[in-house]
């Protein structure tokens, strides 16, 4: 089973919507709808036309997670929509790892030397995953200004890239 990241764009929304609010709605009861997430049916305008961008982890062709970057600084990116489908985590893909070593790489390239992300408390097994990957939480008070804050989250982390 081999797994292609790519930078997908509007013609992937109904299947990045179908994945995403399936994950955060029936499997982790996070109450966030689509209208709180519009940015999920404008990928090319929320992301790429600013400088970021949105990747799809496909297998066989089916999507299987995302990953997303929104460039709100000169050098500075929000980790935004970061979902794997259940059957396809864990250790043996390495899935996630794939898809932020993707972003990671992306940032580099684009000179952004700080990476950001809000998450829900809930989602421990992420929390674990960006602290594996050298993120460390930070208060809410300390995020800079301009990093775009969604209404759910309340963890916050940094990580500081050279």
């Amino acid at each position: 089973m081999k797994t292609i990241i790519v930078p997908i764009n509007n013609d992937y929304s109904e299947a990045v919507v179908d994945l995403i609010l399936s994950i955060q709605q029936k499997e982790f009861n996070v109450p966030i709808t689509l209208q709180d997430q519009p940015d999920l049916l404008e990928i090319n305008s929320f992301y790429h036309e600013k400088g970021g961008c949105f990747w799809g982890a496909f297998v066989d062709g089916e999507l299987v997670g995302t990953i997303a970057l929104v460039r709100y600084d000169d050098r500075e990116g929000a980790i935004r929509k970061m979902f794997v489908k259940k059957e396809f985590r864990g250790k043996e893909l390495f899935i996630a790892q794939q898809l932020l070593d993707t972003l990671i790489a992306f940032s580099k390239e684009n000179d952004i030397l700080d990476l950001y992300l809000g998450t829900v408390s809930i989602l421990e097994a992420a929390l674990r995953f960006y602290e594996r990957n050298n993120f460390i939480r930070i208060e809410k008070e300390t995020l800079p200004e301009a990093f775009p804050v969604m209404g759910a989250d309340n963890v916050f982390c940094h990580l500081k890239l050279n």
